[in-house]
């Protein structure tokens, strides 16, 4: 990369991440709603761990790989609805008669979410730390952890861009998280899903990826270095990045063109 564009990209990042750090409702959800769900759901669920062949005497410790899904989600919406919003409110097309190049329109609000994303996880960290859960992969694992944060949320980032450069429209990228959100309900979020006794469930949850991308983060939590699931947890999330860079970069041509 170029130095200007360098600084294109780096001033972009900077607006996305000083834009969302300025708005508390779009910026404390993914960060209290995940965890918030996951307390409940460790009361609720904690006899869960009496079948026999539950992973862990700790449900807070299995679930809480799931807020670091949760919160990609919401920070795919995020990402779309304040791309969308500069679409609908002009900025967008001011800035395609300046020198700034597309690619680092997309790059800078990407590079945004990504340190929105680390941010997040090392929140949801934390919040597991200070409630006595010990990581089985230990600080190795942690800071693969952080990795792995940072490729969902380029995959989830890129993902909120295409909607929102298809869209331009702020209303239907809200209405789309419904549709989203789903896919965390059909997957193993509360139950290993060598345990889910209900066969069509269980066949959902097996062909879902976001069950993968959740199972990913928890071996690394509770079970320790689990290759299988790291293999199909970085696969499924480099092959959703990619896929959803491929995409929005259409997008942002289609789009250029019609502005």
């Amino acid at each position: 990369m170029s130095s200007p564009l360098l600084t294109q990209v780096g001033a972009l990042a900077q607006r996305s991440i000083m834009r969302t750090a300025r708005q508390p409702a779009s910026a404390i959800p993914p960060l209290i709603f995940p965890v918030a769900l996951l307390l409940m759901n460790s009361g609720g669920l904690k006899a869960s761990t009496e079948l026999p062949g539950f992973p862990t005497d700790s449900f807070f410790a299995f679930a809480l790989a799931v807020p670091f899904i949760q919160g990609a989600l919401f920070s795919t919406m995020n990402a779309g609805t304040d791309l969308a919003r500069d679409i609908q409110t002009g900025f967008f097309s001011r800035l395609s008669l300046t020198p700034v190049r597309g690619s680092a329109l997309l790059a800078g609000q990407i590079t945004g979410i990504v340190v929105l994303g680390i941010v997040q996880a090392v929140f949801y960290i934390s919040v597991g730390l200070l409630l006595g859960v010990r990581f089985a992969s230990g600080p190795a694992g942690i800071a693969l952890l952080l990795v792995y944060a940072a490729l969902v949320a380029v995959g989830f980032g890129a993902l909120g861009s295409f909607l929102a450069l298809r869209t331009g429209s702020g209303e239907s990228i809200q209405g789309l998280f419904p549709v989203l959100f789903v896919f965390l309900f059909i997957s193993s979020m509360n139950t290993p899903r060598d345990l889910i006794a209900v066969p069509w469930f269980h066949f959902l949850a097996s062909i879902n990826p976001v069950s993968y991308l959740i199972e990913c983060v928890r071996s690394l939590i509770i079970t320790g270095w689990d290759a299988r699931a790291l293999a199909l947890g970085f696969s499924i999330a480099f092959v959703l990045a990619i896929v959803a860079l491929i995409a929005a970069s259409w997008a942002l041509r289609r789009r250029m063109e019609r502005t």
